[in-house]
């Protein structure tokens, strides 16, 4: 229950900022915007001030402005849509995406400043680093680690064996130790949310092959943070790094499914999210930020994309108009659209049962 109110905010911070981009640059316009709604109808609430109705809905999973003629009716209403000049137009369709990037800045360079635990992988991020720790990031299953109840970034603190404790201070000793006493019994010092653990585990003698004797992967990690000035410039970074990998990303999901009629394994619906908004939320504040920041990149991605029924399809038929210099034939347009709504829902199902599946 909890996954899912955090879920539903998350969601909704994702949608509002991108509506509010659509909503503002419509006014900036001189459009008028009959409705804001969160969720899609039917409507549980709603609110009218001036000429536009704030909405709740029933369905949570999206939103919407509703802006006079957009879709291309009332082009004789100078507040109209339809009736705006091109660069208007074009500007509203792209301040949604434009938000989801602005939001995803904010909250890494966020992020940045507070600081968030990652693993050290080079001396300068160890000088960098306080309050480090040797991690669990990897259990195998049905390994003795994942039989006694070790979990992910679990902290090792040490292992007592035979009444003598020895306290590990990096993973080269803590591998040290494991490989000493296979075969023998210990009690591994764990440190889980602040809470001190014990647990009786016996290293395997003979593990499978890219299995160590207790089944774990470890990493030392710490918590490395910036001065404010720094951490503009690296949520900046981050933001545009992560932008570029999702484009690439999004290439080889379409590619698999145009040629080889298949999604990738890791593609995930909104039920798979929710789950990892969930464990980004039980880690911490900051890796839900930043999760947050990763699904609003994907959001602004996702809805750029040249497709029916998204927003770059719609600035897609706006250049087409400009050059043609005359309006798209609606019927046309229409037909696109559901043709490209129906396609999306489709694949929504399809990831929705595969995390389905996942899950069970």
């Amino acid at each position: 229950m909890l996954t899912a109110i955090i879920f539903i905010i998350v969601l909704g911070v994702l949608v509002c900022v991108h509506e509010f981009g659509h909503f503002i640059f419509a006014k900036r316009a001189g459009m008028r915007v009959d409705e804001f709604g969160f969720g899609f109808p039917p409507r549980l609430w709603g609110k009218k001030k001036g000429e536009t109705t704030y909405s709740i809905n029933l369905i949570p999973f999206g939103g919407f402005v509703k802006i006079l003629g957009e879709e291309g009716e009332y082009r004789n209403d100078p507040r109209s849509f339809s009736a705006k000049p091109f660069g208007a137009k074009l500007k509203v369709i792209v301040a949604g995406v434009t938000m989801n990037f602005l939001l995803a800045v904010f909250l890494l360079m966020l992020v940045n400043f507070l600081g968030l635990r990652i693993g050290i992988i080079d001396a300068q991020t160890a000088a960098l680093a306080q309050d480090k720790q040797i991690q669990i990031i990897q259990v195998a299953e049905n390994s003795p680690a994942d039989s006694a109840g070790l979990q992910l970034l679990d902290e090792i603190k040490g292992f007592r064996v035979g009444g003598m404790t020895t306290v590990v201070g990096t993973v080269e000793e803590t591998q040290y130790l494991i490989k000493q006493n296979v075969g023998k019994p210990v009690i591994a010092l764990i440190e889980r949310n602040g809470e001190p653990i014990e647990k009786e585990i016996t290293p395997r003698t003979d593990p499978p092959q890219g299995e160590g004797a207790l089944g774990i992967s470890l990493a030392l990690t710490g918590v490395v943070s910036y001065p404010w000035y720094e951490a503009v410039w690296r949520g900046v970074y981050d933001a545009v790094i992560i932008a570029i990998n999702t484009v690439i990303g999004y290439g080889l999901l379409f590619k698999s499914l145009i040629f080889e009629g298949r999604l990738i394994a890791d593609v995930s619906g909104p039920i798979g999210i929710a789950n990892l908004t969930g464990q980004a939320a039980r880690i911490g504040l900051n890796y839900l930020m930043q999760f947050t920041a990763l699904i609003s990149i994907n959001l602004a991605i996702l809805n750029i994309l040249p497709f029916p029924a998204l927003d770059g399809g719609r600035a897609v038929l706006i250049i087409v108009e400009k050059l043609k210099g005359s309006p798209v034939n609606k019927r046309i347009e229409q037909g696109i659209n559901t043709v490209g709504f129906a396609l999306l829902l489709s694949l929504m199902v399809y990831v929705t049962f595969k995390d389905i599946v996942r899950l069970f």
